[in-house]
């Protein structure tokens, strides 16, 4: 951990903070953290002697929760990512009151997520949050104000009310609720309590892969609890998103320094349009060609 690598994790952590509201929000989102590290590390230089008393796993914690990464992989502006990122944009509306409401699905490996994660980083007052099936109400609640910088004491209620205080005193907020079809349904249903108290006030989007849409339809038609209020609140239609091109994978594997043309069509070939594997292959085949010196 030297110092180059901890002057680019602190001006990250610079960048998150401001995207959170501040040093005291942003301390509060990080597990396992102190107030103090978090000051040692946004003070500190090479010269005044703070950053020694940090040891460099705890860097390495800051720079994970924070979503940095050493190794940087380029996010390219492939056909999926133009397209998600003005639908983020326009849930986001920029003229208060006027927030929009979306859902949005692709298949798994499309770029989801990285473009989510992209543009929480290059726009205020966004929160991202990546769901897990074994969330109850209570974990989806604190993981939510954890990643809105908020405390996360008190009852479901209180936590509830306060995640809905805190986004309606926001200027243009918006919750992304990522791969929300591993919510359970009891949790799922907090989306219609978001909407019902945030409308217009806050952008929503459900994004995940088309099980979703298959949930939902399956629900309404048999008439489950819930989903048909679901349905209406996301304006009855999910928005799919188109599949990568191969100019886009070619485009993703040459900004990241792959050069081999017989090699680039090789992993256009065999990726399948997942952006997962097509990382996998780039890495391993530049890490091959960095061995053999070619």
């Amino acid at each position: 951990m030297n110092e180059l690598l901890k002057q680019q994790i602190k001006e990250a952590f610079k960048s998150y903070c401001e995207r959170v509201g501040g040093q005291n929000k942003a301390a509060r989102t990080l597990r396992n953290v102190s107030a103090t590290t978090v000051s040692n590390i946004l003070t500190g230089t090479p010269e005044n002697g703070k950053w020694d008393l940090i040891a460099d796993e705890m860097w390495r914690n800051v720079a994970a929760q924070i979503g940095f990464a050493a190794e940087s992989w380029v996010i390219t502006r492939t056909t999926v990512y133009n397209m998600l990122y003005a639908l983020l944009n326009d849930a986001q509306s920029d003229i208060q009151g006027e927030s929009g409401v979306h859902a949005i699905i692709g298949h798994a490996g499309c770029g989801k997520t990285g473009t989510a994660q992209k543009y929480v980083k290059e726009n205020a007052n966004a929160y991202h949050l990546v769901c897990s099936e074994y969330w109850n109400r209570k974990t989806f609640m604190l993981e939510l104000l954890e990643v809105m910088g908020e405390d996360t004491s008190g009852s479901v209620n209180q936590l509830v009310h306060r995640a809905v205080k805190t986004l309606k005193s926001k200027e243009c907020p918006l919750l992304i609720l990522d791969e929300a079809d591993k919510l359970s349904d009891q949790v799922l249903y907090f989306f219609i309590t978001l909407y019902n108290q945030l409308e217009d006030y806050c952008g929503l989007v459900l994004m995940a892969t088309d099980y979703l849409e298959k949930r939902i339809d399956k629900g309404v038609k048999n008439k489950r609890k819930g989903y048909n209020e679901i349905y209406s609140r996301v304006g009855r239609r999910f928005i799919e998103l188109p599949g990568n091109t191969y100019e886009d994978i070619a485009g993703i594997c040459t900004a990241n320094g792959l050069t081999s043309n017989e090699v680039l069509q090789s992993i256009i070939n065999d990726c399948e349009s997942d952006l997962r594997r097509v990382k996998k292959l780039t890495k391993a085949n530049i890490k091959k060609a960095r061995k053999s010196g070619k």
